[in-house]
């Protein structure tokens, strides 16, 4: 993933702008701080291992559900820097915050460096806010007499030293979820308050494991030393590879359908790239209604698999436009498609969205009807737009398509997912996208 996906407009790029642009002030700032000193880096023996360290976890960074890129080894070994006291029973951590910042943005570079070789840049937006946050916490400790006050007390009521951290990375772990937030509200025009939820969500799992491995290592590391590190980052490290392989699974999964859609296209029942397009219009439209993740993952599934029950047909439709056919037959090839689906196994729900595609999303006046799934009258909406205008760039046809959606309000349509529709596609035209 690019700084700036090609779906996101000004409002995204500007607030990755902006998080690129604090995140370098502040490497800039700490490195200067760093190199001014009178002499020079304090402990390098120190630093070097913390520096290794954040590299490693840099360079094994995984991307978790919902494109997140996280690096938990790299963090952790950064928030333990941070919040370092005493390395070994008789030394003591005096290093600033400029030279944690310095170190932690050392060892990202480092650690990016191969992926960049490779062609596989990070996503900016994480990198900055892991640079925030680590800033923000040595900042919060070592520049507010947090540390002094910490290394004064007792071996015996480090209890109290625990609590200031834990504070301190509770909150930091707060700020990246804040800015997580932000980029997800700004770029795909979210509601704040959902994709607050989202975020917070995937934070407490992973982010957890890496806010209290870094408070050990910083406890442990008086006793521990060096070796505080590779002991205490082992539980981090197979937590990080199960999240891995759990993401590595569910992204196969998702290959593997993306595969079986294009089924229709090969066999010249849909106009190539339909099911693509319809899944991500679905997607952009359902996250500006307020979807959850979860349900979205549902929807990008049905929408790829919408027209699978085409198959079924003597003769393909023209273009594969179902919205030509008469609503019998509509009904008769979700119908079909989702008894496809129900085959294997797993995807039940999917099979619901996909056979409640071809309803109306009300009868008549009656009231809308609740049985049908939001998710069936995205795909409804975004599946008729795309037969009309099948991936065309022109702007007079994309209006023309969105007035006829529109003249169907009345029962056909569901008028929030049209407007919804309306403001994705406008955005996209001005995009050019």
């Amino acid at each position: 993933m690019s700084a700036f996906p090609a779906r996101w407009d000004q409002r995204g790029a500007r607030i990755v702008g902006a998080l690129v642009l604090v995140a370098s002030v502040l490497a800039v700032a700490g490195i200067a701080r760093t190199v001014s000193l009178p002499h020079g880096l304090a402990q390098p023996y120190v630093a070097t291992a913390f520096l290794v360290f954040i590299s490693i976890g840099e360079f094994i960074r995984v991307t978790l559900p919902g494109d997140r890129e996280s690096a938990p080894l790299g963090l952790a070994g950064a928030l333990g820097y941070a919040l370092l006291t005493e390395f070994g029973p008789t030394t003591l951590a005096t290093q600033g915050f400029g030279q944690v910042i310095a170190v932690t943005v050392t060892g990202i570079l480092i650690g990016a460096l191969p992926h960049l070789a490779a062609g596989r840049p990070p996503q900016v937006d994480a990198v900055s806010r892991r640079i925030i946050v680590v800033s923000a916490v040595a900042i919060g400790f070592r520049a507010t007499g947090l540390h002094d006050f910490v290394a004064s007390l007792p071996m015996d009521s480090r209890w109290a030293a625990a609590g200031v951290m834990v504070a301190l990375v509770v909150l930091g772990m707060a700020l990246d979820t804040a800015l997580a937030t932000s980029v997800v509200v700004a770029g795909e025009h979210a509601p704040f308050g959902v994709a607050l939820r989202d975020e917070a969500r995937a934070m407490v799992g992973l982010g957890s494991a890496v806010g209290a491995t870094g408070v050990l290592i910083a406890l442990s590391a008086a006793i521990m030393g060096v070796w505080s590190l590779p002991v205490l980052a082992m539980p981090l490290f197979l937590t990080q590879f199960s999240f891995r392989r759990y993401s590595g699974i569910r992204q196969t999964y998702l290959e593997t359908i993306r595969s079986l859609s294009r089924v229709t296209d090969v066999g010249g029942y849909t106009e190539t790239g339909h099911g693509r397009r319809v899944s991500e219009l679905s997607v952009a439209v359902a996250r500006e209604l307020g979807m959850p993740e979860t349900g979205l993952r549902e929807l990008e599934y049905a929408a790829l698999l919408h027209d699978i029950g085409q198959l079924s047909l003597s003769e393909p439709i023209p273009r594969g436009a179902t919205l030509m056919v008469p609503p019998s037959e509509q009904r008769r090839i979700a119908g079909l498609g989702a008894q496809v689906i129900r085959e294997a196994g797993v995807l039940d729900r999917v099979a619901e969205i996909v056979e409640k595609q071809a309803e109306p999303y009300r009868q008549g006046h009656t009231p809308d009807d609740p049985s049908i799934p939001l998710s069936s009258r995205i795909i409804r909406v975004v599946n008729a737009y795309d037969d009309m205008v099948a991936g065309s760039l022109e702007f007079a046809r994309r209006m023309d398509a969105l007035e006829h959606l529109r003249m169907g309000l009345a029962a056909e349509y569901d008028p929030k997912v049209v407007d919804r529709l309306s403001h994705v596609v406008q955005r996209y035209s001005r995009m050019g996208v």
